[in-house]
């Protein structure tokens, strides 16, 4: 799993939808997941630290949790299944635990309330993310395959330049 962070909630170009855009810790890979307009200003309100006069939706449930002793350890983005994310919010009261199905969006909400950590599985990433600075990865897989192009099977025996022996 990969940890990620709400870098923003931006819309998109031809549909004016709003998308939430997660960013690993690297800032390197972002993830863009569509959701709702009342998503987003929850999103945007709890990332502003806007307190409304009466509870909405996603204070309500913090609240909730609070009074019933419930600790939001962690949300997961676990799968993308036609073009839809789902997640999980995992749950603590004492020593039990729960996971609670969730859309994205509102576990998202709520982790930026609890401030709980946002994680995602990493095949998820892998198949829906997208680079963030595509000249720092060109650079990383120029690096990795000169690197390649350089190694020889002796490097790996003893005395060679990835033995054990220069560890101490």
């Amino acid at each position: 799993m990969i940890e990620m962070k709400v870098a923003g909630i931006a819309l998109d170009a031809v549909s004016r939808s709003p998308i939430v855009l997660l960013r690993d810790a690297t800032e390197r890979r972002q993830l863009p997941i569509y959701i709702g307009q009342d998503q987003a200003r929850a999103i945007i309100s709890a990332l502003e630290n806007q307190a409304p006069p009466r509870p909405l939706t996603h204070d309500l449930m913090v609240n909730l949790l609070n009074e019933w002793d419930m600790v939001l350890e962690r949300i997961v983005i676990h799968s993308l299944q036609d073009n839809t994310f789902y997640a999980i919010l995992q749950l603590r009261q004492g020593e039990a635990r729960k996971e609670v199905d969730s859309r994205p969006s509102d576990a998202i909400a709520l982790a930026i309330r609890t401030k709980s950590p946002i994680w995602v599985m990493e095949e998820v990433v892998a198949d829906a993310s997208m680079p963030v600075d595509r000249d720092a990865d060109e650079a990383d897989r120029r690096a990795f395959r000169d690197f390649l192009a350089t190694i020889r099977p002796d490097d790996f025996k003893q005395g060679g330049r990835f033995s054990k022996q220069d560890e101490g």
